[in-house]
């Protein structure tokens, strides 16, 4: 009879142990992520519907983006000086006119009216003058002749008073006789005086007068020449050669005194106006370089003028051209202009995207090592153009981040990709 065989236990991982090696390795990751995710909200998104982008370090350009308007360098204003009713549109908008051609006639019944009752007064005056003239001509003529027969009196009252007295010292003739004489004659030097003193006064008196009358008349006739180019405002003309702009007026339409009916643009320079968003109104300043391409040509301004005034969230900059000018400008014309507003910086650079809006650039979801999930992450943002925005902290270069919308994740913490 044989003796038993010992039979030897085998030494070695079988086959059934990398079963228990695998489902113990596959339960240790499932707790391992149901612990590292307890109390963590999760939102399953699709990886194609969402923008994934690369967190990079560059060369951060700090400029905006603006739509600039090309505009003359000066406008004027068309007031009306002299009101009416509208009988005649010229000149239509948009053409070009020169200095002191006819844009719009107007009329006026009643200034019509003032000046006929002006030229009435006027005539009437004039008349009054002339016949104050000739009175005061024939009064002259009458006191020279009074003044004439005056003299010719002392002559004769001199002679016979001359004559007396050799009588008298004959003694031919009474001393009463002389007398008489000797008196007649004195009384007819003193009367004499007398006449030609008030003679000096009339005539001073009449001067006085023809000049005020002289003066009355020049008045009546600036009146009336003023009232004549009252008229003569009624044709509304180009005060210099320019393009006319907008004409808001109708035939038939009454216009009042100061009333503005359009403007002229002068056409000798140009500008380009835009429009900020109010955030920059700190930064932007007069000097700022900025640019905008036209027909694959770059073309440089420099700001001009900013407006402090902020309405509907936005103020005004002007912007003038600086060196060379695009051909066949044209008012209205609109360009997309890059305004500078810092030297280009070294930065990280994380790129434009509607995540902004829903985080205020205060944190992100980062993809996390695997790819296949993110997580929020607080960043910190300082500045941005229309392409980058400047990360101060939270992130580095070779990052991923989703930087599309983030609408639709709510307030979740991590994302999973399907």
């Amino acid at each position: 009879m044989g003796m038993d065989r010992k039979i030897e236990k085998k030494k070695g991982l079988r086959p059934k142990h990398y079963v228990f090696i695998a489902g113990g390795l596959i339960m240790g990751f499932l707790i391992f992520k149901l612990v590292s995710t307890a109390g963590t909200s999760t939102y399953r998104a699709d990886r194609d519907k969402i923008t994934i982008s690369d967190v990079e370090q560059g060369n951060f350009k700090d400029y905006i983006s603006i739509i600039g308007t090309v505009e003359p360098n000066t406008t004027i204003y068309l007031d009306v000086e002299e009101g009416g009713k509208v009988v005649e549109k010229v000149i239509d908008e948009g053409e070009i006119v020169h200095k002191g051609e006819v844009i719009v006639r107007l009329r006026n019944n009643d200034l019509n009216l003032q000046i006929l009752n002006t030229e009435s007064q006027l005539a009437y005056q004039s008349n009054e003058l002339r016949n104050t003239l000739i009175n005061m001509e024939q009064q002259k003529i009458s006191n020279k002749q009074q003044l004439l027969n005056i003299d010719y009196e002392i002559i004769r009252l001199k002679r016979n008073y001359e004559q007396n007295q050799s009588l008298y010292d004959k003694g031919f003739i009474s001393k009463e006789e002389y007398l008489v004489s000797k008196d007649n004659y004195e009384l007819a030097l003193r009367d004499r005086d007398l006449r030609y003193e008030r003679m000096v006064q009339d005539s001073i008196f009449r001067e006085n007068q023809k000049i005020q009358m002289n003066s009355s008349l020049e008045n009546m006739q600036q009146n009336l020449a003023m009232v004549r180019q009252r008229l003569e405002n009624l044709n509304i003309k180009a005060p210099a050669d320019g393009q006319l702009g907008t004409l808001d007026i109708e035939i038939g339409q009454s216009i009042n005194r100061g009333e503005r009916i359009g403007q002229l643009h002068i056409l000798d320079n140009f500008k380009v106006v835009a429009e900020v968003d109010e955030h920059y109104i700190d930064r932007v300043r007069r000097g700022l370089e900025a640019t905008f391409e036209r027909q694959d040509n770059t073309f440089e301004l420099a700001t001009q003028k900013v407006y402090p005034e902020v309405r509907d969230g936005r103020f005004e900059v002007d912007l003038k051209f600086v060196g060379e000018q695009p051909d066949n400008l044209r008012t209205g014309q609109t360009y997309h202009i890059k305004l500078e507003l810092g030297q280009p910086v070294e930065a990280i650079l994380l790129p434009r995207g509607g995540f902004f809006q829903s985080t205020g650039g205060q944190w992100v979801y980062l993809i996390d090592m695997t790819g296949n999930a993110a997580t929020k992450r607080e960043i910190k943002i300082g500045r941005q153009n229309p392409l980058y925005y400047e990360v101060l902290e939270g992130l580095e270069p070779g990052n991923k981040v989703i930087t599309s919308s983030y609408e639709l994740f709510g307030d979740n913490d991590r994302i999973e990709f399907k």
